[in-house]
């Protein structure tokens, strides 16, 4: 547990930063803050201005003394479990994890227990707190069944710089999907909106209008039986379910999606043996490029494809036998 006493830092006002609001002021000069964190801060009471509280639309004038008082990072409410999962890479800022097909991120309903979180929480024990609490800082999601690389923050300086390159579309996430069918041409890009399914609400859907706009390029690697392909994919847009989504709108399925794709009957009657192989979604996140917050420098990983797909690849390049 963190016993270390309030962190407190003094910020003065320039000419440059005259008129400017205090939330954004924090953002911008306390590079660990979100402005949302910094606004719960200011709620709380943890940041004064000339020894006097504030809102955070207070607006700054130059000479004004910003104390900032980060209190010690609260426990976090789940304890820490062990569950299994790979680490590629770890230091004091962030762990970049290998995650198998079938691991839940965070506790849902019907996933209290055994989450990726419940095991970060086990298995680092150099977490300085995210958002006040001692927990990993997740900055990005793969679906249930879909395996390969995360990143993961350890405390909100690393979250703070690893979620800006998010947002930015900074970060390359290269992934590997098995999809039913043969894509023409070598490459190509999908490049429709994605929405909430108007009518099955846990879905998502290729839309016309309303939607938020979604990018997915992808590069054909293999052909298996005039039946099948393996792609490279990669989203330049970070939407939910956008690759599942985009393949399948295109015709393309991934196989093994119990969403987007066929059922475990289309393998039964088009291609025995397949529904004993594939039990979930052949997608794979393979490869994960960004700057480290710490030395600023590019940093690629990878994780191979997964057994279940490789016996799935295996099964495909011999026709179904």
């Amino acid at each position: 547990m963190n016993h270390e006493p309030d962190r407190i830092r003094i910020f003065r006002v320039t000419v440059h930063d005259q008129n400017e609001r205090l939330d954004q002021f924090l953002a911008s000069h306390a590079t660990d803050l979100t402005r949302s964190r910094a606004q719960d801060l200011i709620r709380r009471g943890c940041v004064r201005v000339n020894d006097g509280a504030v809102k955070s639309s207070y607006r700054l004038k130059t000479g004004d003394a910003v104390a900032l008082s980060l209190p010690p990072a609260r426990p976090y409410h789940l304890e820490p479990e062990r569950v299994e999962f790979g680490v590629i890479h770890e230091d004091s800022s962030l762990i970049v994890v290998n995650k198998p097909p079938g691991l839940v991120i965070h506790p849902a309903p019907g996933h209290y227990t055994g989450t990726l979180v419940h095991g970060l929480l086990q298995h680092c024990r150099d977490l300085s707190g995210i958002g006040g609490e001692l927990r990993p800082g997740i900055v990005h999601r793969l679906d249930k069944d879909t395996s390969g690389l995360m990143v993961v923050a350890k405390n909100d300086e690393a979250h703070a710089f690893l979620s800006a390159q998010f947002k930015a579309k900074k970060v390359i996430k290269h992934y590997v999907a098995i999809v039913h069918g043969i894509l023409e041409g070598e490459q190509g890009t999908i490049d429709l909106p994605i929405a909430r399914h108007p009518v099955r609400r846990k879905e998502m859907s290729v839309v016309s209008s309303g939607g938020r706009r979604a990018v997915t390029h992808w590069h054909k690697k293999e052909e298996f039986s005039g039946k099948f392909s393996l792609v490279l994919v990669t989203p330049m847009t970070g939407r939910t379910h956008q690759i599942r989504v985009h393949l399948a709108h295109a015709g393309y399925p991934i196989i093994g999606d119990p969403v987007y794709g066929y059922r475990k009957t289309w393998w039964k009657k088009r291609f025995p043996g397949g529904q004993d192989e594939v039990k979930r979604q052949m997608l794979h996140a393979e490869t994960l490029v960004f700057i480290h917050p710490v030395s600023r420098v590019s940093c690629e990983f990878s994780a191979p494809v997964p057994e279940d797909m490789q016996r799935v690849l295996e099964l495909l390049r011999r026709g179904g036998h």
